[in-house]
């Protein structure tokens, strides 16, 4: 990686940690748009390591959830819709 994801990616992890401690889930936008007053380069490396974490960590949770529900017997649970057939 060069500096500039190296940086965001570490900016992402630290404001992710934040997020959980302070129960703020939009935490991440403010903290983008700190970034880019300064840096457009950074602010992207930062966003693209926020939404890659985050999607990480839904689709972590999606799987834990899935495991729960088949080792206790319970409905699994239920994936988003897909959007993108319908274009988007």
């Amino acid at each position: 990686m060069g500096v500039a994801e190296d940086l965001g990616d570490h900016l992402a992890q630290a404001t992710l940690a934040a997020m959980d401690e302070i129960d703020d889930d939009r935490f991440y936008e403010k903290v983008g748009r700190i970034v880019g007053a300064s840096s457009p380069t950074l602010q992207e490396a930062f966003m693209t390591s926020i939404r890659i974490r985050l999607a990480a960590r839904r689709g972590q949770d999606f799987v834990v959830r899935a495991l729960e529900a088949a080792r206790s017997g319970a409905k699994a649970p239920d994936a988003p819709p897909d959007l993108s057939a319908d274009g988007h």
